[in-house]
């Protein structure tokens, strides 16, 4: 709608008198026979020589220099769309439109984009399911979340918090309002037949038809699934020795690598697209044979594989719970419909037919029959590329919870960080391991292609890095001041909360002797303990008003403490 490709229903949509906007094109329209031909194209025209500034933005999108002389449609369709990605990076657009920029990216050029996109001076509008990527180039976020649309200031995580936090108070209200609502239903129907009671009863009706409804939050459907791991009684479930292979014999993609798989290991496999990780895993699910070494198997040893390709082989005409209960014979039809559940296909969504699916969709019935499947190892190659962001969530806690093995091909960074324990790495034209997590990969060693670069985001030190004691004196006294801002504003939270607990209990136990006294005929009392239960209704109404506005201040004063020391440990 922004971009004037869609109709809207009401509203506007404004912006500045010559306010140009870079979209990323999905089709592909090339005319010029080379990459860095085409890419020059975009270029404003008082930069028409500045040929530097387009093989800069191709070799940070993974092009070598070969690559840049070849014709643009020789390459496959992801590299076609980093084609169009360069050119709109290149664009003097004032804002930049990107909806998932990175599905087509391995993890170096999305953390190049990311160091881009972050250094970008113009305005940025992004749409991604990578929650780290998000983050680490966003001023705020935007969620639509039932069928709102809603923009705060920082990251995800915040805003998620955010969300959460006001919808529990929406569930705490209704639940006073709906508590309320019953009471005074139960008033009208106890004294409506009584004629001095008339008047009261008659405000109550008023009351009720003005009083403002709050309708039950509805259920938001997410992944949410666990694997079935099986008990598994040797302490090694595989080793490869030595194993070689290449697919013409001059030019092999692994070459004598070696490493065990023992119980509950957490193997990430990274690196460029091309080099060889999706292979890797073919050679270990027997997809492929090696030119040389072995891949030695525990005898006992079940393994689930999942790979976006296997998509093919789903029957087009089964429905997604035939699809599900077919993985094995020991899964029961109840089994597979909660499975069924799990990966959204709930209710009759069941019985939707796997040839009307979508390749999302059909990703999630892969992801289902490897539910089904219960195994010692999992195989998983590149699992997040069509979910949400929630649902990645999902995957990793899954992931976390399998009491088997792990060995996975993923461009994720924020899986990486919450998941890997060891790494298998495709780079400097080789294949290794590192035993450690991502982030010590990062700090010890780093990609190869961010060894030259000055970049404090992917923890690398800057020319004007200050001593460690300085930052540590700094931290402190950034430490001490935020003690002192946010001690106040979290005591002043805590004692709101109190009060309003307080009045609640208050207006509720007068409510009750309001009931009590009405029974009782106590007309004299109806009247005072009515004027009571107004004053504390407009205390409590007060008291959260005063509540939201306090969350608030100390939710911005907790980011700005957040950032302030996230910016000094960036020049350690």
């Amino acid at each position: 709608m922004i971009l004037n490709k869609m109709d809207y229903d009401s509203g506007s949509i404004s912006m500045p008198k010559n306010y140009k906007l870079g979209y990323l094109e999905q089709h592909i329209n090339f005319t010029k026979d080379t990459v860095v031909g085409e890419t020059c194209l975009a270029l404003p025209k008082d930069e028409k020589d500045e040929k530097w500034k387009v093989e800069k933005i191709l070799s940070g999108l993974g092009f070598s220099s070969s690559d840049m002389l070849k014709n643009p449609m020789s390459f496959s369709g992801g590299y076609k769309i980093r084609i169009n990605l360069a050119k709109v990076l290149l664009s003097s657009a004032d804002m930049l439109m990107l909806d998932e920029p990175n599905n087509y990216l391995d993890i170096v050029a999305i953390r190049w984009l990311s160091s881009f996109l972050h250094s970008w001076k113009g305005e940025l509008m992004l749409i991604t399911h990578d929650r780290n990527f998000m983050d680490s180039v966003v001023t705020h976020c935007a969620a639509i979340h039932r069928t709102k649309a809603r923009k705060i200031e920082g990251g995800t995580q915040k805003l998620y918090e955010q969300i959460e936090k006001e919808e529990e108070i929406y569930e705490k209200t209704r639940g006073n309002v709906e508590k309320k609502r019953k009471q005074t239903e139960l008033f009208i129907r106890r004294f409506r037949a009584k004629a001095r009671l008339a008047g009261m009863v008659q405000s109550r009706i008023k009351s009720l038809e003005k009083q403002k409804s709050f309708d039950e939050l509805t259920k938001i459907e997410n992944l949410d699934f666990s694997f079935f791991g099986l008990d598994f009684h040797a302490a090694k479930m595989l080793g490869v020795h030595n194993l070689t292979f290449g697919y013409t014999k001059d030019n092999p993609l692994i070459s004598k690598l070696s490493f065990d798989v023992l119980k509950r290991d957490r193997i990430c496999i990274i690196g460029k697209n091309g080099k060889g990780k999706s292979t890797l895993l073919k050679l270990i699910a027997e997809r492929l044979m090696p030119c040389d070494g072995a891949i030695k198997k525990h005898p006992d040893l079940k393994m689930a594989y999942f790979v976006q390709s296997d998509s093919a082989n789903l029957n087009p005409q089964n429905t997604v719970y035939e699809e599900i209960l077919s993985t094995d014979n020991k899964c029961l039809p109840q089994r597979a419909r909660n499975i069924a559940g799990s990966v959204m296909f709930g209710g009759d969504d069941a019985l939707k037919k796997i040839g009307i699916l979508s390749g999302g969709e059909k990703s999630r019935v892969l992801l289902g029959k490897i539910l089904a499947n219960p195994c010692h190892l999992l195989l998983l190659d590149e699992p997040t590329n069509h979910l949400d962001m929630e649902s990645c969530e999902s995957l990793i806690d899954a992931i976390n919870e399998f009491r088997g093995s792990v060995i996975m091909v993923t461009h994720n960074e924020e899986i990486l960080r919450k998941v890997a324990a060891q790494l298998i790495i495709f780079d400097r034209d080789s294949t290794s391991i590192f035993e450690g997590t991502y982030q010590e990969f990062l700090d010890k060693r780093g990609w190869e292609d961010e060894g030259s670069k000055l970049n404090t985001k992917f923890s690398q030190k800057s020319h004007d890095a200050k001593s460690k004691d300085e930052i540590k004196k700094l931290r402190a006294k950034i430490i001490r001041e935020k003690s002192r801002i946010l001690n106040p504003l979290e005591e002043k939270v805590r004692t709101i909360e109190k009060n309003i607990f307080a009045k609640e209990k208050e207006f509720n136990s007068n409510t009750e002797k309001l009931i009590a006294a009405a029974v009782g005929g106590n007309v004299s009392f109806l009247s005072e303990s009515a004027k009571l239960n107004k004053i504390l209704k407009s205390e409590i109404e007060t008291l959260y008003t005063e509540f939201a506005f306090s969350v608030d201040n100390l939710e911005q004063e907790s980011e700005r403490f957040r950032k302030m020391i996230e910016k000094i440990e960036g020049n350690v």
